[in-house]
């Protein structure tokens, strides 16, 4: 891998507190047409933070994603800049809804493609709102931002930001989320910090490793305890009972966002019906 500049965190805190950010598949992202996506992104200095499968690529939890991901600040400056790199790119909007600021600050996600040199389309999706994650402003300033060779800076939703976005109803973000944690976790058990060791005790969902994590750090797992009472079981050494609240934790997160998404749905159907009506693609 090539990183041209040391990470580091936006607001004077090391990139290290979350961990070695960069993987041995960064190299593929370089070469990809993502990094053409992202420099002219950062060319027009559009205010986002990179999500999704390729910050999973970034922190060491995933190979490769075809997709670009994008957490957007939902301002009429930021909008205009953000059209203009989409055009330099030769992205169309693929689905509805349209781009818009009042779709955006409602959580709708608006979906483009853009043309792969090598063949074939890539796509890009950017939001400005999602459920159970802080707004715009909060994520920029927790951002962790690092130097990529061939693109320049980068800028992406931190790990714990990360982690919260992935609590959604799409069985393919759970295996992400829990390997997001753990590999953090396997990388610096040795090296805890006050810091790390509470994302651990509130995110980690390997049961072996949660439980091993309660009895390395007793004393922060029963502080945090009344917020994730499966603390409890993994404090006791009862792995079933830590299987059980883990299953639990996520049922009622998929159901949360099922009844996050419900009128957006709706509200997509409704677009979906109007477009058909007017020939458009959808």
């Amino acid at each position: 891998r090539r990183v041209t500049a040391g990470p580091r965190r936006s607001d004077g805190h090391p990139a290290g507190a979350w961990g070695g950010i960069s993987s041995p598949w960064e190299a593929r992202l370089i070469r990809s047409p993502i990094a053409r996506a992202l420099s002219t992104i950062r060319a027009h200095r559009v205010q986002c933070l990179l999500m999704g499968g390729q910050a999973c690529v970034l922190y060491g939890a995933a190979e490769f994603s075809r997709d670009t991901d994008l957490a957007l600040l939902a301002s009429p400056d930021n909008l205009t800049q953000l059209q203009a790199a989409l055009g330099a790119l030769g992205a169309a909007v693929i689905a509805v809804p349209p781009l818009e600021l009042a779709y955006l600050e409602r959580g709708h996600a608006v979906h483009f493609a853009y043309p792969d040199p090598a063949g074939g389309r890539m796509r890009l999706d950017v939001m400005a709102r999602m459920r159970n994650v802080d707004p715009f402003p909060a994520l920029w300033g927790r951002r962790t931002t690092l130097s990529l060779e061939g693109v320049g800076d980068v800028d992406l939703l931190s790990l714990p930001d990360l982690a919260t976005s992935k609590k959604t109803q799409r069985d393919k973000d759970w295996p992400m989320l829990r390997r997001l944690v753990e590999v953090n976790y396997l990388t610096f058990r040795t090296e805890p910090t006050e810091r790390r060791v509470a994302f651990w005790l509130r995110e980690l969902r390997t049961p072996q490793l949660l439980v091993e994590a309660a009895a390395a750090f007793r004393s922060a797992a029963e502080g945090l305890a009344t917020r994730r009472p499966l603390l409890l079981e993994a404090l006791g050494g009862r792995r079933s009972g830590v299987e059980a609240g883990l299953a639990l934790e996520e049922a009622e997160e998929r159901a949360k966002d099922r009844e996050y998404w419900a009128p957006l749905r709706v509200e997509l159907e409704a677009l979906r019906r109007e477009a058909r009506g007017g020939g458009q693609e959808v």
